[in-house]
């Protein structure tokens, strides 16, 4: 297990981590969340020991993960950390940056590992492709493949696939995910992107401005966010008075937990039609707010319909 205990952090006098606090099974899969700048990629740092706490204490299993003022390398050996500079060698192939920390004492196993991890990657063909040459999406994808030569302990990934692009970014993930799991390697993943989270998390931690928000199983964080901040990480997001649905407090609703009813309290005005291939994401106004909805067809602009949820 590792545990992240009451880790406060500060650099150049400006708190970047406050009492931050969660603990992770071995083998799970672990997404930390938050708007550009909270501390997600700090907090990684500091649990890799790149950094001196400033209090709390991070453990994996009884062994202390410790920082420069104690170790003349930093880092820990059974972690492995992918940061989001890469830091490939460009002048040697795609193969040799993979199988750079591999032994050379069984040669046809270590080539047999390259290529099973250049496969997981998708990047057989590049094998021999020098990375001076390659885009920022394969040198991606090549940093990747390394960080998982030696199949570490606990894998620290730092926004993997924010420069792969869209259409091929979606089997990377099943690919790579499904490795870690049968490997059965602890996998901490920085990120924005709330496919990350949704498909392949165990649990998710928010942040907000180095304060820990809250840590919850992604399907219910998603099914019953407790902010609205918390929602709009996963996508567009309504804040609705809970007037409208006979409750309490306010309701936070994705546009595809909306529908059209024949009447309701909650009116709107039809102000823009999104073409989203299988639906239209349609844009509406009620009073001084903007609220969306899912729709099969597009609906004219000043056209007024009820709203409910589903």
């Amino acid at each position: 297990m590792l545990i992240v205990n009451n880790v406060s952090f500060q650099y150049d006098k400006k708190n970047v981590l406050n009492d931050v606090s969660f603990a992770i099974n071995k083998g799970h899969i672990f997404a930390i969340i938050g708007e550009s700048g909270c501390g997600k990629s700090t907090l990684l740092k500091l649990m890799y020991g790149l950094y001196d706490l400033n209090s709390g204490q991070i453990y994996w299993k009884d062994q202390e993960v410790l920082g420069p003022k104690y170790n003349l390398i930093p880092g820990m050996s059974y972690m492995k950390y992918l940061a989001q500079d890469f830091d490939l060698m460009p002048f040697i192939t795609v193969a040799e940056n993979v199988g750079k920390y591999l032994s050379n004492f069984y040669p046809e196993e270590k080539k047999e590992r390259i290529s099973e991890l250049l496969e997981i990657v998708e990047m057989t063909e590049y094998a021999n492709t020098k990375a001076k040459n390659l885009s920022g999406g394969q040198m991606q994808r090549v940093a990747l493949a390394r960080v998982l030569a030696l199949e570490p302990e606990v894998l620290l990934l730092d926004e993997p696939f924010s420069h792969i692009d869209n259409f091929r970014k979606n089997s990377l993930r099943r690919k790579l995910f499904s490795y870690l799991k049968e490997k059965n390697i602890t996998t901490i993943i920085a990120t924005h992107d709330g496919t990350d989270v949704l498909s392949f998390a165990d649990e998710v931690l928010v942040l907000r401005q180095g304060e820990k928000v809250v840590q919850k199983k992604p399907s219910e964080l998603y099914q019953h966010p407790n902010s609205f901040y918390t929602a709009s990480l996963f996508g567009e997001v309504n804040e609705i008075s809970g007037q409208y649905f006979n409750e309490a407090e306010n309701c936070f609703l994705f546009p595809h937990q909306l529908t059209i009813v024949e009447n309701s309290t909650l009116k709107v005005e039809v102000v823009h039609s999104y073409f989203r291939g299988g639906h239209y994401l349609i844009e509406t106004k009620q009073l001084e707010n903007t609220i969306f909805f899912e729709h099969h067809n597009s609906i004219e602009m000043g056209t007024v319909v009820y709203l409910n949820k589903k």
